[in-house]
């Protein structure tokens, strides 16, 4: 290709990734809802979750067909729930995110990993931030955060942590993934254990425990006190939003599952900010 074909490419790949994050947002969307019911995400195809209308392709634009439909059904009238269009805009900044992040920089010639690896980070960075995404937003409907999910992505933010980030960007080590799985994975079950012993119930679900094994292969411990302490401050702001839009009087549980993903990711997109804040680096 011609440099200036190249440097075309370098512009327009965070738009690009922006659309390929809306698509498979309006995937997950289809992940999360057929989870939750209990069907098959093949089979039927996607209708109306309140009169099963068959959605015809353009009711199947992510975001773009929430708009058109004013939030509601083609055929019942009925809403729209909200958490379609946010499911996909949250997949679709995550992509740009991490195209902004990690450039291809087709370009540049003195790129220290070359754009196969830039490449590479994007898809292990997204197909873990697919796995968080997916279960949280099943976590807020259900407050159950899917072994199904976790599980499998501890295994697979384990590898893409070996197999591609730490030779791409130089971490996190095969012994950093899996110290901070252990110590992520261990402090959240210390804390369950110790919560039921003083108070005589759960106070932490065993899917956030699993849930920081994938959490601590994904980046390493060091990633751990940003993870907890976005997490904290988020799901404070999230609970005091969410009781007030509802007007409840009554302590609301709010799950904390959502919030530790938010800070894995958040650590993704800006954890070289932090480190550089504390006079070091990752």
């Amino acid at each position: 290709m011609s440099p200036a074909t190249l440097e075309i490419l370098d512009h327009v790949y965070p738009g690009l990734a922006f659309f390929l994050g809306l698509l498979l947002g309006s995937f997950y969307n289809v992940c999360v809802h057929r989870y939750l019911s209990g069907e098959s995400i093949v089979f039927p195809g996607s209708k109306c979750p309140k009169c099963d209308h068959p959605l015809a392709w353009w009711e199947n634009i992510p975001v773009v067909s929430f708009l058109i439909l004013r939030g509601r059904c083609r055929a019942c009238a009925k809403p729209i729930s909200w958490r379609y269009p946010l499911v996909e805009l949250v997949s679709g900044l995550w992509a740009f995110g991490l195209a902004l992040k990690f450039p291809l920089h087709l370009t540049t010639a003195a790129y220290s990993t070359g754009w196969e690896w830039s490449l590479g980070v994007f898809g292990v960075h997204m197909v873990i931030g697919g796995i968080l995404i997916v279960a949280s937003f099943i976590d807020f409907d259900s407050y159950i955060l899917p072994d199904i999910l976790t599980l499998p992505g501890a295994v697979l933010a384990l590898a893409g942590a070996y197999f591609v980030l730490r030779p791409a960007l130089g971490w996190p080590t095969l012994t950093e993934s899996l110290v901070g799985a252990a110590i992520g994975g261990g402090l959240f079950w210390l804390l369950q254990f110790l919560y039921r012993k003083l108070k005589g119930m759960e106070g932490l679900g065993t899917g956030d425990i699993k849930l920081m094994l994938l959490l601590g292969a994904w980046n390493g411990w060091a990633s751990l006190p940003f993870v907890l302490l976005a997490a904290g401050v988020t799901a404070i702001f999230g609970y005091i939003v969410y009781n007030r839009m509802n007007q409840s009087e009554e302590p609301t549980m709010v799950p904390f599952g959502p919030f530790l993903s938010l800070g894995g990711m958040l650590y993704v997109l800006f954890g070289d900010w932090y480190w550089a804040y504390l006079g070091g680096g990752m």
